[in-house]
């Protein structure tokens, strides 16, 4: 895990493109403590920090050049395969001088040319600079677990690890990308596209392979889909399903530092850890396994989280905090962030990190992702449902509705015709002429919004998409591509870098994602269950009392008690400060007659309040 910076000189107008790269490599520092490097030649400078994670020693220095010194590689991620593609590229005639997976790549790029990307199992982004045909190859890993962002300047173009490498570059304008932030502002709408709320700062879509030649010329295209995953053996998808975790597990504990766990009550970092002490009792691994957990009061799991510790016998470490602690480290994880975040969550995640640090860990495992590909949000329910409508199975489909409100609760005739009414709008979304007019309703309401200026809804977008209520594959498949997932590993990727800790996601192993996304939509759902293969996985894998609970929390924070009680004072002066007055996009009065309803407890306007008071923290930044 590490943080790199590269430009590209187009012209005669930029005069010294090493102190350009050092600018944007010196603000991601965070991002690698332990070493730096540069290369500057002709019409590239590369700049690179380092966080030793696999070969600690010197021969893991970036950038790293090819023996003849023709091909330069930097590199942000790990490449968990390495050692498999090592011993692939040795039988080919390659030779290595490191132990570690920056090498790999390096010689897999001289192999197999563009196609490497192929070969990797991991998260990456990294550029690489052929000298031989005068030309930048790039690629970011299938997921987007690791970052990277572009900017085209009159004269040049910047790559960078963060927003901030790009805006330090001293090339670009600091312009707000109205229509994002309106998007965000109104809406709530983050990371669903490659821009950013920074005009002409883009991101390196998922997935995606580059090239910039010496003219400047950039080429893009995808080299992996979702949608192309093969086709997979159901007899026993169960078993399959934990043997291909427990694969992902060894892969993802590969490390020359120790490895460490984010622990809630739920059944992802619960099924994580359990993996985490078999694989360390295989190995009889020297030390302790530690774990890092934050219990807000409102949502304990105490008893699930013994269960689990009593299991695993790892060590515990909670985070304590309050809701001005919280409020206190938004500004400092929003310069980290670069962006603003969804809610107050992420804070959380950037104190565990911290606390992660401070205990020495360098690397630790969660459960992100798990969600998105496995069906964890209760609103996939509908999705799971209207695939069984799709496909004509209403009888199916009500027995399971009914077996959903027995856990869940409701009444399952009133469940089922709401259902019924959200499959025909689904339908009805296919068509043109609907989304224009839902499309046209979004704005009027918009424009409706008495705590925005008339003007703020302009910068909306005219037409919504066809994405619609379609089946539980389309859903898992928008997730995994536009929201949420993109948002939660931007947060976590700057969450752990700002105390510079490497977080791995052992879910978003490409192999766990493709098997679950090709099973029958009843391995996903069933019943009143969510993530139903990944419980049938863990069975006699983990406590049963966290594989048989119904509910899901995470790290939650009970945001709406905190802004009307200790964090009121602090919210109301953000909102009615000078600076929000002066901005011109806000109805102030309309906001504050909010406030005081859900002080009283007459609405919840917590998420809305949070945000606007958010976006004036980060404008400042």
């Amino acid at each position: 895990m590490c943080g790199f910076s590269v430009a590209l000189r187009l012209g005669p107008g930029i005069a010294d493109l090493g102190e350009v790269v050092e600018r944007m490599t010196e603000v991601i520092r965070h991002r690698g403590p332990d070493d730096e490097g540069t290369f500057l030649s002709g019409p590239v400078a590369m700049g690179f920090r380092r966080l030793s994670i696999l070969d600690l020693s010197p021969l893991g220095h970036q950038p790293m050049l090819s023996d003849e010194g023709q091909v330069v590689l930097v590199f942000n991620g790990e490449i968990y395969n390495y050692l498999e593609l090592r011993g692939e590229l040795q039988a080919l005639g390659h030779r290595f001088k490191s132990t570690g997976d920056t090498e790999v790549l390096l010689h897999a790029y001289l192999q197999w040319g563009t196609d490497c990307v192929n070969k990797f199992n991991g998260m990456w982004a990294f550029v690489i600079y052929d000298r031989r045909e005068g030309k930048l190859f790039g690629s970011r890993d299938r997921f987007g677990i690791k970052p990277l962002y572009r900017y085209r300047a009159a004269d040049c173009w910047l790559f960078g690890s963060e927003i901030k490498a790009i805006r330090a570059s001293g090339l670009c304008e600091d312009e707000i990308n109205w229509p994002v932030a309106a998007d965000y502002l109104i809406n709530g709408r983050l990371d669903a596209s490659a821009q950013t709320f920074y005009a002409e700062i883009e991101q390196v879509r998922p997935a995606t392979a580059f090239e910039v030649d010496r003219e400047g010329a950039y080429r893009e295209w995808p080299y992996w889909r979702l949608e192309d995953a093969p086709a997979v053996d159901p007899r026993d998808p169960a078993a399959a399903f934990a043997e291909l975790f427990e694969d992902a597990m060894r892969l993802h504990m590969r490390s020359d530092v120790p490895v460490g766990v984010h622990l809630s009550g739920g059944l992802d970092s619960t099924s994580i850890i359990c993996a985490t002490a078999r694989w360390r009792s295989s190995q009889k691994a020297p030390g302790n396994l530690m774990a890092f957990c934050y219990q807000a009061q409102e949502f304990d799991e105490s008893a699930l989280i013994a269960d689990t510790v009593r299991q695993t016998e790892a060590v515990m470490f909670d985070l304590e905090t309050s809701p001005q602690a919280v409020w206190d480290d938004l500004s400092s994880m929003l310069r980290y962030q670069d962006e603003p975040v969804h809610s107050m969550t992420p804070i959380i995640g950037y104190q565990l990190m911290r606390l992660t640090a401070r205990h020495g860990l360098k690397v630790v495992l969660n459960g992100q992702g798990a969600d998105e590909t496995l069906a964890g949000y209760p609103s996939y329910f509908r999705d799971y449902w209207n695939t069984l409508l799709r496909k004509g199975r209403i009888g199916e489909t009500w027995h399971e509705i009914g077996s959903y409100v027995a856990t869940h609760g409701g009444r399952q005739s009133g469940v089922f015709l709401r259902q019924l009414r959200h499959f025909l709008q689904g339908k009805l979304h296919k068509f043109d002429g609907y989304r224009r007019l839902a499309s046209w309703n979004d704005r009027r309401r918009a424009r409706s919004d008495d705590w925005f200026a008339a003007g703020l809804s302009r910068y909306l977008p005219v037409w919504r998409s066809a994405g619609g209520s379609g089946d539980l594959n389309e859903s898992l498949s928008r997730s995994i591509r536009d929201d949420p997932l993109p948002l939660y590993l931007r947060i976590e990727d700057r969450n752990s870098m700002a105390h510079s800790v490497e977080a791995r996601v052992p879910f978003l192993d490409y192999r766990l994602v493709s098997f679950a996304y090709r099973l029958p939509a009843n391995w996903r759902m069933r019943g009143p269950w969510n993530k139903f293969l990944l419980r049938e996985a863990m069975r006699g894998r983990i406590p049963e009392t966290v594989r048989t609970r119904p509910a899901k929390l995470g790290f939650p924070v009970p945001v709406s008690k905190w802004l009307v009680g200790p964090l009121y004072e602090a919210l109301r002066e953000r909102i009615t400060s000078r600076q929000a007055r002066e901005r011109g996009i806000y109805n102030i009065d309309g906001i504050v007659r909010d406030l005081e309803r859900h002080r009283r407890g007459e609405v919840d306007v917590s998420a809305n309040l949070f945000r606007v008071a958010q976006f004036e923290i980060w404008s400042e930044l």
